[in-house]
């Protein structure tokens, strides 16, 4: 579909105009020249024919408006199509011969730019493969870091400043699938990707601390700093992480100094970004107390059965009457268990001493701790918690497992000595040290031998631990204390570490607030400055979900439901087939037998999937931090729209469509469907009619019009959405 031309319509009008000037000057002269019996002979002759002339004069205006036609599309619209062939090749990289069209000077014209780009593109192969030669080292380099980062046995994720991800491996995935609140088909998706914030996961206030310990240990002239936390996760689990920085030279960073940190002496720290080692603890913290536990009751055994023995060799018969057979030598056997008992006092005092270089006390906010006790004894023990008002929120050094056993099993014991239905929770903090404070309603405090029985338990709860709550609250700095009652309640402190205290660095060295959410994609090192709005955000600068939809029609105002979303994701100017989304959805109705002939999506392929309002979410968590695109933008976006509701999510984010911005970019052209774009563009289609084939080519397409935006002085989002909203094609509403 062509949109009327304004030229020719000007160009027809002006010359009818032209016509029925000279009509009436004609006319003017005649009466002039002409005497009164002739004008009104002629007038009489005229008079009926009027309406005759009229349309005579219509009809000489269709010759016209062709010949108009014809020169617009030979001298104008044929250069026109020549000019985007040229920007085409020049920016975005088609490589396709130009189709000789318009007028004989054009065609001539079109043959020499074929000629000249044969020539350009002989020069760019002939350059690539100097330049494949000469960075071979480097690639080489590449490929067995990527193998390393295989073939680790942790998970490994690399950020930029900006807690943008750049790098992770294959673990890390599968790290992120665990931690995945959404449906395993994600496989976490929606959580890891190059160009999405760590902070979909982790803290921004536990990776700002962890920075400054890694700089004051940098100041100190440290070769290897790192730094260690703890945080809950979704699952009721922790995660430990290690972070190490990625140093670079300083000038590599200029134009940036927000990443270049004093250091000591005349030395100076470049920080290009971090690396996050993550680890799951909880399934090794759990192994670990109960390896403890074996081992105490394999000691208490021991002392028992030594005992026992003992015992029995002092009695003079067993109690039924008869004689014990008599040992050759009591004496010695009773050396040898004294010695046996020895053995297993002195292997417990050594495994005491090496049990605090095991437990490796972890630094852990404050208010994280609190979360995860509150969500455990809600969830483990169905006691209602609520929270004791504090002003702060320390850092803690804690071994969060263990002590948090020790706490469940105090509350445990409190509900039944004590009949505590709800507990109140809360943190103090006083120099040296921290304190976990729980307390409940009740007249009268516990007993000291009630706290002296809770103390000397062990956190399993079965006495056979060889974790007493005592030893665990040791390890951490203190004892069970008792608190005054006051207003009707009563409570114990248990006492807990401080982390050391950082030197107060602004958090604007470390964290860039307005950060946005193939494996590896070291340019993004070089993130530009924070930008104020998305609206204001250089295209170049953004990171885009290219999507797609397959619905059972073309109504969705009339009930026509999303059988199947794909999505793919553009992140530095590529598009990374790895970061993507594809899912079929349960309509829950019939699918047309004219849309299978289409899409080839049949009941049996989506009678199991999950539906829209589960599939909706995730595809909207995959989407954040993102700008939309798509090919006719405005159906996927209804499509979206109407499931929002049963959804429980909003798509407020910024939009793009290809379709619109091929308007803005070639509206000479008669064609803006997807086939004819790519085509224009010499891309390939693959996978026509399937949400994630069409999202791909959408995207492939996409990245070539970013380039030839910028050639027009496009650079900005809402620079885009601008030009976009002023073509003809905006006005389709569905």
């Amino acid at each position: 579909m062509r949109p009327m031309d304004w030229r020719q319509i000007m160009m027809v009008s002006a010359v009818g105009v032209v016509c029925l000037g000279w009509l009436l000057v004609a006319g003017v002269l005649l009466r002039a020249v002409l005497g009164e019996a002739d004008w009104q002979a002629m007038m009489a002759l005229l008079g009926g024919r009027i309406g005759l002339l009229a349309m005579l004069w219509a009809l000489a205006l269709i010759p016209v408006s062709l010949l108009i036609g014809h020169l617009l599309e030979h001298y104008v619209r044929a250069p026109a199509r020549l000019a985007m062939a040229l920007r085409s090749a020049l920016h975005a990289g088609v490589h396709r011969p130009v189709v000789p069209d318009g007028s004989r000077e054009t065609r001539e014209l079109a043959e020499l730019v074929n000629a000249l780009v044969a020539e350009r593109e002989a020069m760019h192969r002939d350059m690539d493969a100097r330049v494949r030669e000469a960075s071979r080292a480097t690639e080489l380099e590449r490929n067995r870091l990527a193998a390393l980062m295989s073939e680790l046995g942790r998970s490994v994720i690399v950020c930029n400043l900006d807690g943008r991800i750049l790098l992770y491996n294959q673990r890390a995935r599968l790290q992120f699938r665990r931690l995945s609140r959404a449906a395993g088909w994600m496989g976490g998706a929606e959580l890891i990707g190059l160009g999405r914030s760590i902070y979909t996961v982790l803290d921004r206030e536990l990776v700002a601390h962890a920075l400054e310990n890694v700089q004051r240990r940098l100041a100190r002239g440290a070769e290897a700093p790192s730094a260690q936390f703890v945080t809950p996760i979704a699952s009721g689990g922790l995660l430990r992480v290690q972070m190490a920085p990625v140093q670079t030279d300083p000038e590599s960073l200029e134009g940036d100094p927000e990443a270049v940190a004093e250091g000591s002496g005349e030395r100076g720290h470049a920080l290009a970004g971090f690396v996050l080692l993550l680890e799951n603890v909880t399934e090794q913290q759990r192994a670990d107390a109960e390896e403890d536990r074996l081992v105490a009751r394999l000691v208490a055994d021991g002392r028992h059965l030594a005992s026992r023995a003992r015992d029995v060799l002092s009695e003079p018969s067993l109690a039924v009457g008869e004689a014990i057979p008599q040992v050759g030598n009591t004496t010695e056997v009773r050396v040898l268990l004294a010695g046996f008992e020895a053995r297993l006092e002195q292997f417990s005092r050594e495994r005491a001493a090496l049990l605090p270089a095991r437990w490796s006390l972890d630094d852990m906010l404050g208010s994280e701790l609190l979360e995860m006790l509150e969500q455990n004894i809600v969830d483990r023990l169905a006691l209602a918690v609520s929270r004791i008002d504090c002003s702060t929120s320390p850092w803690l050094r804690v071994e969060s497992y263990s002590f948090m056993q020790a706490v469940l099993h105090l509350v445990k014991r409190v509900h039944r000595d004590c009949g505590a239905g709800a507990l109140q929770i809360g943190l103090v903090s006083d120099a040296p040290g921290a304190a976990l404070e729980l307390r409940w309603n009740s007249d009268s405090a516990p007993t000291p031998h009630l706290v002296g029985d809770w103390m000397a338990s062990s956190v399993a709860g079965n006495g056979e631990s060889g974790l007493s709550v005592a030893q665990v609250l040791a390890r951490h700095g203190g004892s069970l204390e008792l608190l005054e009652p006051t207003g009707g309640t009563v409570g114990v402190r248990l006492p807990l570490r401080l982390a050391p205290p950082q030197e107060e660095l602004p958090q604007e060295t470390w964290l860039r607030g307005d950060s946005r959410p193939e494996y590896y994609d070291f340019d993004l090192f070089r993130a530009s400055a924070r930008v104020s709005s998305l609206e204001d955000s250089r295209l170049e600068d953004l990171v885009f979900t290219v999507f797609d939809t397959e619905t059972t029609g073309l109504d969705p105002a009339g009930g026509d439901q999303i059988l199947q979303l794909g999505a793919v994701r553009i992140v530095n100017g590529r598009v990374l087939p790895h970061e993507s989304f594809e899912q079929l959805v349960d309509p829950k109705r019939a699918i047309p037998a004219a849309g299978i002939a289409i899409h080839g999506i049949t009941p049996e392929m989506v009678r199991d999937q999950p539906g829209i309002e589960t599939v909706l979410p995730a595809f909207h968590a995959f989407c954040e931090g993102t700008v939309l695109v798509a090919h006719n933008a405005a159906f996927d976006m209804r499509c979206l729209q109407l499931a929002e509701s049963r959804a429980g999510v909003q798509f407020d984010h910024p939009v793009l469509d290809t379709l619109l911005l091929s308007a803005v970019l070639s509206p000479e052209e008669t064609s803006h469907r997807l086939e004819s774009i790519a085509e224009r563009l010499g891309l390939p289609i693959i996978g026509r009619h399937t949400a994630m084939g069409d999202a791909l080519v959408t995207a492939e397409i996409f990245v070539r019009l970013l380039r030839l935006l910028a050639d027009r002085g496009i650079n900005t989002l809402a620079q885009a959405r601008v030009a976009s909203r002023n073509t003809y094609l905006a006005r389709l509403r569905y």
